[in-house]
């Protein structure tokens, strides 16, 4: 179990505890989740004109920048001596998280919560699942939360108790998985009460 704890606590060069490794990674994922929000307010913002509610949760973050920033933190914190290594290990990771999420949601489940096709700065679009602006944009910004974000996570977690810690990031974890189970029934409502309406619409047409 310890060797596990060790392989997963990326951390552990510098002397954290598993438990405030946790809570710096839900943390980070959590504010990775709200970077993304407020990112895709401005972009789409620039592309439509007006500001539109981006996400399909009621908070302020996207699920998939929460788990990008969570994937970032795990697979190139060890490599943050070389901001090169950082930047394109994580432009090819995200670009992969990103087609695979679009990919899976919409061929099956019918959701396609963002389609590349339709915006500006679209070039390299690959089946409007990923962009070469926002592979660049994600490895950027992997750049940003490798040698910002986390930093000053650490700093937070180092001047508050690990208790206080703990609370903040659970109660945020919380937050967002209840939000994300709001959104899945919101969703499975809307596709049963399709159903019924067309299965209404078919009934009175063959009445005719």
């Amino acid at each position: 179990m310890e060797t596990i704890k060790r392989k997963i606590n990326v951390l552990n060069d510098e002397n954290y505890s598993f438990k405030s490794f946790i809570n710096i990674f839900i943390l980070v994922m959590i504010l990775s989740g709200i970077f993304g929000f407020i990112y895709e307010e401005i972009f789409y913002r620039i592309d439509l004109g007006y500001f539109v509610k981006r996400g399909s949760t009621y908070g302020p973050w996207i699920p998939i920048y929460f788990f990008g920033g969570g994937l970032i933190t795990l697979i190139s914190y060890k490599y943050k001596k070389n901001p090169f290594i950082v930047f394109f290990i994580n432009c090819v990771v995200t670009g992969i998280l990103e087609y695979g999420t679009g990919f899976v949601l919409y061929e099956f489940f019918g959701i396609r919560l963002w389609d590349y096709n339709t915006e500006i700065w679209n070039f390299g679009n690959i089946n409007g699942y990923i962009c070469l602006r926002s592979i660049l944009f994600f490895g950027m910004s992997s750049l940003f939360l490798v040698y910002l974000v986390l930093p000053s996570v650490k700093k937070i977690s180092e001047r508050i108790s690990e208790k206080n810690m703990s609370i903040i990031s659970y109660v945020l974890l919380t937050l967002f998985i209840f939000d994300v189970i709001i959104y899945f029934i919101r969703f499975i409502l809307i596709q049963n009460e399709s159903k019924k309406t067309s299965y209404y619409i078919n009934c009175l047409i063959n009445l005719y």
